[in-house]
C-alpha cells in the first residue's frame, strides 16, 4: 500500500487549533472561531470564518506572531468574493466599449436609489443579553444574530445586485460598541459622494432606538466646489430635517498643484490649520444645551488659533498631552448601552463612517496635532480608541464600515472603500471615472494608435479617435513609463491602479451632485452662503503661496523616486495627511478657482504639463 503523504507544520497547528477549540467550546472571536457559516439554496455563505473556501475575500492580511496578544487580521475588511467569470467579463468590456461622455443628469444621485427601503439595506444589531449570560453564549448569540440578519438580506435582493459590504462580525461589534459608548455620533462623509456613505438606517436606530444626536460631518470640503457644496447641505437638510450638518476640511487653501503630485501641497501650516472644528464645537453646544462644560473646547480651538496667526510656536510642538485609552475585549463585550448621556459630566463623541473618508484626520484636526496615523488605505483603523480632546471631551475612533447598498461597485471603488492594490479588474472604474471626468483634457493622453504610427505626434488628434478604458489605461502606462519586468510591454494594471488613486486623492476629482442640481445650478452659484463656504475652503483671499514642488514631480520617467513609490503606495504610505512637508518656502500663486468654475475644474488648465 503506498504511503500516507505526512502532514505539513501548517496542517498540524490548524488540526491542534482546531481540538482546541472543539475541547473549549468557544465560538466566539479568535481568528479561528469565527465559523459562522451557513448553507443556503446550495452555496456556501460566510461572514466570519477564515476558510479560504468560502465566498468571502479577505483583504488587507497582516503578518504576526500567533503567540502575540493581538492579532492585527481580526478587523481586516471582508468583502464577498467576485466570480472569475464576472471578472473576465469586465476586463472584455473593457477592452471592446467605447467611452461615452455622460450628461450631467446622470451625475445626480438619490439617496433612496442606493438605499431603497423595501430591500432592508439595514446593518446588524447587537441582540439583547442579560448579565447571566456567559462570554461564549453572548458571541454565539451575536454570531446567529448576524447570520439571520445576512439571509435575510439576500433574500430579498437577488445576487449581484448588492454592492461590497463588510463581512466582518468582529468590526460590526467595534461599531456597536461606539455606538453605545457615545453620546453625540459624528457621521463622517466625503463632500464628493455623501449619498454613498450616509446609511438611513443607521441615522434612524441612532436617533429612534439609541435616542442621540448625530451631527453630519461633510469632510474633505476643499475638492468640491462650493455651490455644489451647499447643493449637497441643503438636499441632506431636506431628506433629514432634524440633522445637524457641518461643512469640514483638514487642508484649507491647500490644493494639488499637479495632478501627479502625490500629497497636498503644505503652507506653514498644520492639524489645527482645519477649517470646521468651530462648527462641530457649536453644533454639540446646541445639542448638549448646557448640560456638559465646553469652554475648555472653547478655549482650546482660540489657542491654536493664536498660535496658529502667531507662526512662532507650533501647536505639536509644548501643547498638553493627550490621554488615549485602547478599550479591550473584556471591557467591551459584557458591557450594556448607558442609559445616562453625559456621565460624569465627560461629552463623548463618536467618530464613525465608511473608510476614506477622513475620520482620523477629523480627529486629529480637532486635537489640534497627529495623535491616530492616516492612511488612504481602507480598513487603516484596526480597532476604537479613546482621546481626551479635554477634560470635559472625549473623542471615539471607530474602523470604517462599509455598508449594504445598492450602489454601483466601480463607483464605491473610486469612492477609496477596496484597497486600490488588491483589485482583480480595476479597468471597468477607470472607464467609470472618464466617463465621468474630462480626462483627456486633464492628462493630455495621446491614443494608442497614434503612438504606432507616430510616436512623436503627440496628443493632436486623440480627442476625435474612440477610446476604452484599456486605451486609456495603455496611453497614462505610456505617457508615465510605467513597463512590465520581462517583455517592457505598457503596464496597463498599474496605469490603471494609478489613475484610481488620483480619483481617490482627488486630484482627477469626480463628484456627484444631488438630485435637480443640474436645473438649479444658478440658484447655487449665486446662493448667500457661498462666501462662507469659500472662507472655509481658503479661497477667499489671494492664495500667499501653495508650496514649491520638487522639480521631478512632473517628470516623465518611471525611475524617479516618486514614481517607485506609487506602485505601492495603498500598502505602505500614510496618504496625504501626514505631517511631513510643513515650513516648506512659500511662493506666489494664482487665485484658486472659485464658484464659477466646473466642478471638475478643482486641477488647472496646465496640471499635467
Amino acid at each position: 500500500m503506498p504511503r500516507k503523504k505526512p502532514f505539513s507544520n501548517k496542517q498540524k497547528k490548524k488540526q491542534l487549533q482546531v481540538k482546541r477549540e472543539r475541547k473549549r467550546g468557544d465560538t466566539g472571536s479568535g481568528p479561528s472561531s469565527r465559523n459562522a457559516s451557513v448553507e443556503r439554496g446550495g452555496e456556501r455563505q460566510s461572514d466570519t470564518s477564515d476558510s479560504e473556501t468560502t465566498d468571502v475575500r479577505r483583504i488587507n492580511q497582516q503578518p504576526f506572531n500567533r503567540e502575540g496578544r493581538y492579532d492585527p487580521n481580526r478587523f481586516r475588511l471582508h468583502f464577498e468574493k467576485e466570480s472569475k467569470e464576472d471578472v473576465e467579463k469586465r476586463k472584455k468590456l473593457a477592452r471592446e466599449k467605447v467611452l461615452q461622455p455622460i450628461s450631467d443628469k446622470e451625475l445626480e444621485m438619490n439617496i433612496n436609489d442606493i438605499y431603497p427601503s423595501e430591500k432592508g439595506l439595514g446593518f446588524p444589531r447587537r441582540p439583547s443579553w442579560n448579565y447571566e449570560m456567559t462570554r461564549e453564549n453572548l458571541l454565539r448569540k451575536e454570531e446567529k444574530s448576524y447570520r439571520d440578519f445576512l439571509d435575510d438580506l439576500h433574500s430579498r435582493n437577488p445576487p449581484g445586485s448588492l454592492s461590497h459590504f463588510e463581512h466582518n462580525l468582529e468590526t460590526w461589534r467595534q461599531l456597536w460598541r461606539v455606538l453605545e459608548m457615545s453620546d453625540v455620533i459624528l457621521l463622517i462623509v466625503d463632500i464628493r459622494h455623501p449619498v454613498l456613505q450616509f446609511p438611513p438606517d443607521l441615522y434612524h436606530y441612532i436617533t429612534g432606538d439609541l435616542q442621540k444626536q448625530v451631527v453630519l460631518v461633510l469632510n474633505k470640503a476643499d475638492l468640491c466646489p462650493p455651490p455644489l457644496v451647499i447643493a449637497w447641505k441643503h438636499y441632506m437638510t431636506s431628506q433629514f430635517p432634524h440633522l445637524q450638518i457641518v461643512c469640514f476640511t483638514s487642508h484649507p487653501g491647500q490644493p494639488f498643484s499637479t495632478v501627479l503630485q502625490k500629497k497636498r501641497m503644505r503652507r506653514n501650516a498644520g492639524w489645527s490649520h482645519a477649517g470646521g472644528p468651530i462648527d462641530i464645537l457649536k453644533a454639540c453646544q446646541e445639542i448638549t444645551a448646557g448640560r456638559v462644560d465646553l469652554s475648555s473646547w472653547e478655549q482650546k480651538i482660540q489657542r491654536d488659533a493664536v498660535a496658529e496667526r502667531l507662526d512662532c510656536e507650533r501647536p505639536d510642538e509644548g501643547a498638553e498631552s493627550v490621554l488615549m485609552e485602547h478599550h479591550s475585549d473584556s471591557t467591551m463585550e459584557m458591557s450594556s448601552p448607558s442609559q445616562e448621556l453625559y456621565k460624569d459630566g465627560v461629552l463623548t463623541l463618536g467618530c464613525i463612517g465608511f473608510p476614506n473618508v477622513g475620520k482620523s484626520s477629523v480627529i486629529n484636526s480637532l486635537v489640534g496635532r497627529k495623535v491616530v496615523s492616516v492612511s488612504r488605505t481602507p480598513g487603516h483603523t484596526k480597532y476604537f480608541q479613546t482621546y481626551y480632546l479635554t477634560q470635559t471631551v472625549k473623542l471615539c475612533d471607530c474602523p470604517g464600515l462599509v455598508f449594504p447598498s445598492r450602489v454601483d461597485k466601480q463607483l464605491q471603488i473610486l469612492a477609496g472603500i477596496y484597497p486600490v492594490s488588491q483589485l482583480q479588474e480595476p479597468y471597468s472604474s477607470v472607464g467609470y471615472l472618464c466617463e465621468r471626468t474630462p480626462f483627456l483634457s486633464v492628462l493630455k493622453l495621446t491614443h494608442p494608435s497614434l503612438l504606432e504610427n507616430n510616436p512623436h505626434q503627440g496628443n493632436q488628434g486623440s480627442e476625435e479617435l474612440s477610446w476604452t478604458a484599456w486605451d486609456v489605461c495603455e496611453a497614462w502606462a505610456e505617457r508615465r513609463g510605467y513597463k512590465t519586468a520581462k517583455a517592457a510591454r505598457n503596464d496597463v494594471y498599474r496605469a490603471a491602479n494609478s489613475l484610481l488613486r488620483l480619483a481617490i486623492d482627488g486630484r482627477l476629482c469626480l463628484c456627484l451632485r444631488p438630485p435637480g442640481y443640474s436645473c438649479l445650478r444658478e440658484h447655487w452659484e449665486n446662493h448667500p452662503d457661498l462666501p462662507e463656504i469659500m472662507a472655509l475652503q481658503g479661497r477667499t483671499t489671494e492664495e500667499e503661496g501653495t508650496g514649491e514642488r520638487d522639480d521631478d514631480e512632473d517628470g516623465e520617467s518611471s525611475t524617479e523616486p516618486e514614481e517607485e513609490r506609487d506602485r505601492d503606495a495603498d500598502d505602505d504610505e500614510d496618504g496625504d495627511d501626514e505631517d511631513e512637508g510643513f515650513g516648506r518656502p512659500r511662493r506666489k500663486d494664482d487665485k484658486p478657482p472659485g464658484f464659477t468654475v466646473n466642478m471638475y475644474d478643482v486641477l488647472r488648465e496646465n496640471e499635467c504639463e
